[in-house]
């Protein structure tokens, strides 16, 4: 018989468990894993506290499809990268710690494909770096990027890491202690999310890495938990932070993102647009002037919904059946692997429907806007020993790379400092106990979903731009009120405990967001920050960051703060300089409120309660995989999971798989090369993905190129493709056995034959391809040549005559790299009359490389295609001929085409 559930009681504060170290990290995401482990790698012992596991924590486990800001030497330069964050953050920017980013991005990039992080590359090992936006070439993909989190805590279990960092998962702080003489950081109090204990640490630094408040704005669905960020991130650092005493910065400026309409999820025009997707207009116009994804570009997203050409879509159906199927292969994986389901529920297809579009609801987060505690170059905040890292710092923009990056920096120069040792505030930790047990004291009070549900629909209703005084004024007075109502609300859980702390913290960043939004009497960041009652941007007045504090008698003041000299000079902007000006606490509006209703609502009528569902009982997982997964925290080598990779149960051997990926010991790219050959078919994906997921970390022995030769005989296409991947990865394959895997019958694995030849320069290979029966590998024959090392344009003959438009078109694009002489110039002007729009937007790339002299005439008349893609192709290929004074005067006709694109790359002319 089970034994009764003991109800939890407030434990004696005397009671508390008590932890040191020399570093303490507050959170388990993306830049709390770099901080710990470059403390650790600099001598410091660290704690890392995270709230729920290590392994499944933070906003990078649901997954990512690609870097946004990587910097690469040869694609893009930090000073321009600089610039363009500057310009997508009206000019309210710290250069010093963006150009902390553009600089260490790209050694970033490469510490972390050391780890066995996966990032996309050309046939020739050179990153494959798109261009989403209209300046700047900063997006990375990650084929592999839902497994970055898993990599990322295989470093942390390494066993010299072991040694120096300590994790303990389901630990929630809730508030930074401070030394009561120097204010500086000394520690944290919080409990354990399972037990209830209360913990308190005490740290020579402390780092928080906690994320963005995603849980602030009420999303559509009313679903708290609905959020398009992760929705375990609640302000916990926000709020820690501010009680601390650290200066928050920019917090009116908020996170506002396009999404899947009813979906909260992001539509992925990252993902989409290299591929050929773009947004639109009911009637399928581009619509989107603004470069960059900031608060102009949703400015004008929010202005299209609101038209008569709503609604706006992601549109996706023009694109070919090949490339629909890569876009759904990023998409339903990778990103958000319900996305496929939900298309699915709808009956919906992007072959045949596009993307439905709308706004997510309002957030605060530095990486994606710039709302966040304020930090230097060196992830230090205003409180000394305070660090602050991640979407949780307000680093404009700063994305899933200037997390590691800031993650890096904060963990460097927390590691000086040694473990405190003196006596901690009691008067602190008699707040923080308080904090946590309050709920334990009247158990019958409201239920946090109910507190956190109307909190939210406050934020909605008082918050969200289009912002006025009244409004926000309003919202102020609300969260007053609610102070008392989430004191009282009850809980009889260590999970309810969390909950109810987690409301205490949105309550704080929803009154800091209302206060801060009252503060700043313009609009600014279009979308972001929209003042009805101060409509105009004010740069004489208002060029300043607007700093947040908490005063010592408790109150919120706030400081207008001269934005820093720039670093790299943007024209659009000037820094006023001068002093700072305190502003102290802000006014609110005077408004009417409402009295109380005369009459109490009607009472719902009864309805019957719904029948019972059934659940089918699920049968207990197997004990060696129970024993399996237990062994894998302790990074096993390949004697102890020997027996699991050979056991006859084939789940048990593929979980054995999947362990090994994440552990990779020594000798682990040969053992998974054999799996390859293994008779069932889960253990043969478990060692495919694993293949690639560890491709940059595995060396390049004969045993694996081997074990890979002989998995090309496997007659299961997802083996061959894979193998035919790591051999072109770790140069272990050579031009006679990729063109002999040209007459497998898979396309895919022609596909991938393709991209092997192109990175040894087969070219004689590639043209025996161009008679390839699947139109897939002749597109993929086409780019190639142009991506060899010394492209030439002839091999391409064959394939600007083929019979589909689509290899037509993408054998004209090629001749851009591989240079157009005059006798296929003269094919690429006719090619500009094809019926087909791919062909004739490929004849006016392929221009782009041929002489001014035949090119410029024929890519003016270019200009009066109905088809927007084949216009704007013609407009990048003028710019390259911008020299010529008949590509400038059709560059200046072009600045008033009705597509937004080619409007916004014809006046590029002028730059």
């Amino acid at each position: 018989m089970d034994s009764p559930v003991l109800p939890l009681t407030v434990p004696d504060p005397a009671d508390a468990t008590e932890l040191s170290c020399d570093v303490l990290v507050i959170g388990g995401g993306t830049a709390g894993t770099m901080a710990a482990l470059t403390a650790a790698e600099r001598g410091a012992n660290v704690l890392l506290l995270e709230k729920a596991h290590v392994r499944h924590s933070g906003a990078l486990a649901m997954g990512m499809d690609g870097v946004n800001n990587a910097v690469v030497p040869g694609r893009a330069e930090p000073d321009d990268y600089v610039a363009e964050i500057t310009r997508a953050n009206d000019g309210l920017v710290d250069q010093s710690t963006v150009r902390q980013t553009a600089t260490r991005g790209f050694g970033m990039v490469q510490r972390l494909e050391s780890y066995g992080v996966k990032f996309e590359k050309d046939e020739h090992g050179e990153y494959a770096v798109r261009q989403v936006h209209r300046s700047g070439s900063y997006v990375l993909p990650m084929p592999e990027g839902k497994d970055v989190k898993k990599v990322l805590y295989r470093q942390l279990r390494r066993r010299e890491m072991r040694e120096r960092i300590r994790i303990e998962n389901r630990v929630m702080p809730v508030r930074v202690l401070t030394h009561p003489e120097d204010g500086r950081a000394v520690g944290a109090a919080g409990f354990h999310t399972r037990t209830g204990e209360f913990v308190v640490v005490r740290a020579g630094a402390v780092i928080l890495a906690t994320g963005p408040c995603g849980r602030l704005g009420l999303p559509a669905s009313g679903y708290l938990y609905g959020t398009y960020e992760n929705p375990t991130n609640a302000g916990d650092g926000y709020a820690m932070a501010y009680h601390a005493g650290a200066a928050l910065t920019g917090i009116e400026c908020f996170q506002i993102n396009p999404l899947i309409k009813d979906y909260n999820g992001p539509a992925c025009a990252y993902v989409a647009n290299p591929f050929g997707g773009y947004q639109v207009n009911r009637h399928g116009e581009r619509f989107v002037e603004s470069d960059y994804w900031s608060g102009q570009m949703m400015a004008e997203f929010a202005a299209e919904l609101a038209s008569d050409r709503a609604p706006v879509y992601l549109k996706l159906s023009h694109l070919p059946e090949e490339t629909i199927g890569a876009v759904e292969s990023i998409l339903h994986t990778t990103e958000r692997p319900t996305r496929g389901t939900f298309h699915e529920g709808r009956g919906h297809d992007y072959r045949t429907h596009d993307i439905e579009m709308h706004i997510s609801e309002i957030g605060l987060c530095g990486g994606h806007s710039a709302s966040g505690v304020r930090v230097d170059a060196h992830a230090r905040t205003t409180v000394p020993r305070l660090y602050a890292a991640g979407d949780l710092a307000s680093v404009p923009h700063n994305y899933m790379i200037g997390a590691f990056v800031f993650g890096d920096l904060a963990g460097e120069d927390a590691s000086r400092y040694t473990a405190y040792e003196g006596e901690l505030d009691r008067e602190q930790l008699a707040a923080a106990h308080e904090l946590v047990y309050r709920p334990l004291r009247h158990p019958e009070g409201p239920p946090q979903p109910q507190v956190e549900y109307k909190l939210r629909r406050f934020v909605n209703d008082y918050v969200a731009p289009p912002k006025t005084g009244a409004k926000l004024s309003l919202a102020v007075e609300a969260f007053d009120r609610m102070s008392q109502e989430i004191a009282g609300m009850g809980a009889r859980s260590a999970h309810e405990l969390m909950r109810c702390a987690e409301v205490s913290f949105i309550r704080d960043c929803a009154e800091m967001a209302a206060r801060a939004s009252l503060a700043r009497t313009e609009s600014r960041w279009g979308l972001y920050h929209e003042r009805l009652d101060h409509p105009e941007r004010d740069d004489s007045g208002w060029l300043h960051h607007l700093d947040l504090r908490k005063s010592p008698s408790g109150a919120m003041e706030f400081t207008a703060r001269p934005v820093e000299q720039y670093l790299v000079p943007v024209p659009e902007f000037a820094p006023p300089g001068g002093p700072e000006r305190h502003l102290g606490e802000v006014d609110l509006v005077p408004v009417a409120t409402a009295g109380p209703r005369d009459t109490a609502p009607a009472a719902r009528p009864h309805t019957d309660a719904p029948a019972p569902v059934e659940v089918p009982a699920v049968a207990p997982p197997h004990p060696r995989l129970l024993r399996l997964l237990s062994l894998v925290e302790d990074s096993p080598d390949l004697d102890a999971l020997g027996p699991y990779l050979d056991d006859r149960d084939p789940a048990v051997r593929a979980a054995a798989v999947t362990a090994l990926g994440e552990t990779a010991p020594t000798g682990t790219g040969p053992v998974l090369a054999a799996r390859l050959r293994d008779d069932a078919p889960l253990v043969r994906a478990a060692a495919s993905a694993a293949l690639r997921e560890l491709v940059e970390v595995l060396p390049a022995e004969p045993e694996l190129g081997a074990g890979l030769r002989e998995a090309l005989a496997v007659p299961d296409t997802a083996v061959r493709s894979a193998a035919l991947e790591v051999l072109r990865a770790l140069r272990l394959g050579d031009a006679g056995l990729y063109g002999g895997a040209l007459a497998d019958t898979s396309v895919e694995v022609r596909v991938q034959a393709v991209r092997a030849l192109v990175s040894v320069d087969a070219v004689a290979e590639l043209a025996v391809a161009a008679a390839d029966p699947a139109r897939e590998v002749r597109v993929a024959v086409a780019r190639g040549l142009a991506a060899v090392r010394n492209p030439s344009p002839e091999p391409l003959g064959p394939l600007l005559d083929d019979t589909d438009p689509l290899v037509r078109g993408a054998a004209l694009a090629a001749l851009a790299g591989t240079g157009c002489p005059a006798d296929y110039a003269t094919r690429a002007e006719a090619a500009l009359g094809d019926p087909a729009w791919q062909v004739r937007s490929g004849a006016a790339t392929a221009l782009r490389a041929a002489p001014a002299g035949p090119a410029v005439p024929a890519l003016a008349k270019a200009l009066a295609d109905a088809n927007a893609d084949v216009r704007k192709a013609a407009v990048l290929s003028l710019l390259v001929h911008r020299a010529d004074p008949e590509a400038r005067t059709a560059l200046a006709g072009a600045s008033d085409d009705p597509d937004a694109d080619v409007r916004a790359y014809a006046a590029r002319a002028g730059r």
